[in-house]
């Protein structure tokens, strides 16, 4: 599984963070070593104690992502935080673990206290990154999953994965930005390596070519948001100057934008408003159905939780009965048989906890397969309308360019 850690601080951002309600569950498995029993509490714990210390960054965050198609259970997530725990020299700090369900993906949150509070000194991490790096391959080979690319060679990492940058950028416009890699990706792809294709591959896809600040190639979307070329395609300059030639050639940005704005404004806003309408319609009715699923599965967990805490207390109960009262109590511990009966109390106690944990899990799988399902629907649905609204802008775009080229050329002639 991918292992993501960070020394930082601040408790409090931190602990609101892994509480936070836009996860469609969130549960607090371990809170080990504080005084309080909540996060908020834990996390503010340590910040008080290491105020006598000079350290600044208390807490060591960690994230574990197994892959998107794996199920894994509570005893592996488990395992992997002991093994990042060794291998960081954090054995024995206090700890608290958070699992988290979204999109139909489960993920866990360790947080670690550094400071030790008998030397009052904060635990050194050193090379923290490398480890995890090095512990996460070894989890990818342990459970058998398929190694990233990444982790087999450097050079071959994930080509969609994105900066801080990149994913604000697309934020503003409500895109994801791995479709936006993935156009640009396809159009070179297609293109027959000329900038007179690739172009026309943009256009397929809502962006257009265009010369950047500084004379590199860039591709606009309808949202004036501009996309350096070799970023998005992970190639140098160089490599991209020379399949598609020089830049100067290309329209600056704010030619672009002149340009899109008179063709996009006179033709596409009642149509694009129509299609917007209808993605916020097929959102708002997402959102109504998430609401709805999340509720339900909360009420089922509620309920599994109860039934299993009544079960549990009926079953110490049954348990405790078998130890006699009085003399014959006595003479039971004399001859040894009040040992074997605690003896076997502690057994199908512990047996019974497995269990108890097998139907956790076993109803978190269902519920996530439920999850995972209901995104799939709605995400395919937002892919074919996204693709209608591209391609409409972009032949319509292409259709006025045509159109004041034929006008230009006839005025030369004249």
């Amino acid at each position: 599984m991918i292992l993501v850690g960070n020394q930082r601080g601040g408790a409090r951002d931190l602990a609101r963070h892994l509480m936070k309600e836009e996860n469609d569950h969130v549960e607090v498995h371990e809170i080990r070593g504080f005084v309080a029993n909540d996060l908020m509490g834990a996390f503010r714990e340590t910040e008080m104690i290491s105020r006598g210390t000079r350290c600044k960054q208390y807490l060591f965050s960690l994230s574990l992502n197994p892959p998107e198609q794996e199920t894994v259970g509570i005893a592996d997530f488990e395992k992997a935080i002991h093994q990042v725990e060794d291998r960081l020299g954090l054995t024995g700090q206090p700890r608290a673990v958070v699992f988290h369900e979204k999109e139909g993906r489960r993920h866990a949150h360790a947080v670690w206290s550094r400071i030790d509070c008998e030397k009052m000194k904060a635990v050194q991490l050193s090379h923290y990154k490398q480890k995890l790096c090095t512990l996460s391959k070894q989890l990818y080979l342990d459970h058998g999953w398929r190694l990233p690319p990444g982790h087999v060679d450097k050079k071959l990492s994930d080509p969609l994965n994105f900066t801080l940058e990149e994913w604000q950028q697309a934020k503003r416009t409500e895109q994801d930005p791995r479709d936006i890699k993935r156009r640009i990706r396809e159009a070179w792809s297609v293109a027959d390596m000329s900038g007179y294709s690739f172009a026309e591959q943009l256009e397929k896809h809502g962006y257009t070519l265009a010369q950047g600040n500084r004379r590199s190639h860039v591709a606009m979307d309808r949202f004036g948001e501009v996309y350096s070329i070799p970023r998005q395609l992970g190639l140098k300059t160089k490599v991209v100057r020379e399949a598609l030639g020089d830049a100067d050639a290309l329209p600056t940005i704010d030619v672009v934008k002149e340009r899109n704005a008179k063709a996009v404004a006179q033709k596409l806003e009642g149509f694009i408003t129509e299609l917007d309408a209808q993605e916020a319609k097929q959102k708002q009715t997402f959102q109504i159905a998430l609401k709805e699923l999340r509720e339900r599965q909360r009420a089922e967990r509620k309920q599994l939780k109860e039934r299993q805490e009544k079960r549990r207390q009926e079953e110490v109960v049954e348990r405790q009965k078998r130890f006699r009262s009085g003399l014959k109590g006595v003479w039971d511990f004399v001859r040894g048989e009040h040992f074997r009966i605690a003896r076997r109390n502690k057994l199908e106690a512990v047996e019974a906890a497995k269990r108890d944990r097998a139907e956790h899990t076993e109803n978190v799988t269902r519920q996530l397969a439920q999850r995972r399902a209901m995104t799939k629907r709605h995400r395919k649905a937002l892919s074919d309308s996204r693709r209608i609204d591209l391609n409409a802008e972009a032949q319509i775009l292409r259709l006025q360019l045509q159109s004041h080229q034929k006008k230009n050329s006839k005025g030369l002639a004249l």
